[in-house]
């Protein structure tokens, strides 16, 4: 593919000046967008200096393995095999990084699992994906928080929403949303026989307040005891928040935290994120882009992967391709299944 580099350094040498303007340096908003965009900037240069290397690299060994010296000609056509799938690999990269973006690929995003058909065993599959995130955001240089969470009696959740932090967060997860479906046998089943139970992601981009403003006549603010599984007490102080935002008749509640303050500020998070998601989606279907939502009924039919145990398969219903170590998944190792997602979101188009 072209890409114009010079017009890339050119770029990034204005921005750089800029960013030694006073006038710019005052102005919070005008700094955080220059300096956005100097990172992807230098972020491609630093992706044409791997491609040089590596093409370098490509050209020395090939020098040598036509060369006279039998000594060292095996290692250099290893070297030449590795250097070429490094540049294959580095090239998929420029491709990512030259496309048109969604804007919203480099923010956090904000995950909400609930338990969906299956009962006690739905919600215990529901905290096995929230730790499945979770670690997944630890291997990938992501930063979780738990934002708020209701467990159920059996120690899983009924309902968990939790923000990850990093670069290209909402990017590399915005394809998880929908009912995640599991087929196994329960600890609690004595006759040996398989169960199938349901839970429902959905992922939402962060919403700034600057992106996204609520005004105070617009919400309504009650605040209640935080209670545990059982609806018994944990907390001795009104801590727990519930905010209603009147126009849409949106809810959300958050009690994790002791301090009522911390628990209105998550709760208006992730009240934002949701008021963006339902604006971005009234106005995708102005478009005519006609989207399905994210969550569905969580119904077992509704699917948009299943984890089956007792063949250790995960099929991705979508990109209709499976994969092999269902407790490594749950684990965190799932980059092999976010990366077929994008690619195929990419060969669409």
């Amino acid at each position: 593919m072209a890409v114009d580099w010079q017009a890339i350094q050119d770029e990034n040498d204005q921005l750089t000046e800029q960013l030694a303007d006073p006038t710019v340096t005052a102005d919070a908003g005008a700094l955080a967008r220059i300096g956005k965009r100097k990172k992807e900037l230098e972020e491609l240069l630093d992706l044409r200096g791997e491609i040089t290397h590596a093409e370098k690299a490509i050209a020395d060994a090939k020098e040598i393995a036509e060369g006279d010296d039998d000594s060292l000609k095996q290692l250099a056509v290893e070297e030449e095999a590795a250097s070429q799938e490094r540049l294959e690999r580095l090239r998929v990269q420029l491709v990512d990084l030259t496309r048109e973006r969604d804007p919203d690929d480099g923010k956090p995003a904000i995950l909400e699992i609930r338990a969906g058909a299956g009962g006690d065993e739905a919600s215990l599959f529901a905290k096995e994906l929230y730790g499945m995130y979770v670690r997944f955001a630890e291997e990938n240089g992501l930063a979780a928080e738990l934002l708020s969470s209701s467990p159920s009696e059996v120690g899983g959740f009924k309902e968990v929403v939790f923000k990850l932090d990093g670069p290209e967060a909402f990017g590399l997860l915005r394809y998880e949303g929908g009912t995640h479906r599991v087929q196994r046998i329960p600890a609690t089943e004595s006759g040996g026989r398989i169960h199938t139970s349901t839970a429902t992601v959905a992922v939402l981009p962060e919403a700034e307040e600057t992106e996204f403003e609520i005004k105070p006549d617009e919400i309504r603010v009650d605040v209640f005891r935080s209670s545990g599984p059982g609806g018994q007490s944990v907390n001795t102080t009104d801590s727990a928040v519930r905010i209603t935002h009147v126009p849409t008749g949106i809810t959300v509640s958050c009690q994790d935290e002791k301090s009522q303050h911390k628990n209105r500020a998550k709760a208006m998070q992730i009240l934002r994120s949701r008021l963006k998601a339902k604006r971005d989606a009234e106005a995708a279907t102005e478009r005519g882009d006609a989207r399905r939502g994210q969550i569905g009924t969580g119904d077992r039919s509704e699917k948009i992967r299943t984890y089956n145990f007792p063949q250790d398969r995960i099929t991705d219903h979508r990109v209709k391709r499976s994969f092999s170590n269902v407790k490594g998944a749950l684990g965190g190792e799932l980059r092999p299944i976010v990366d077929a997602l994008r690619e195929a979101a990419r060969d669409d188009g």
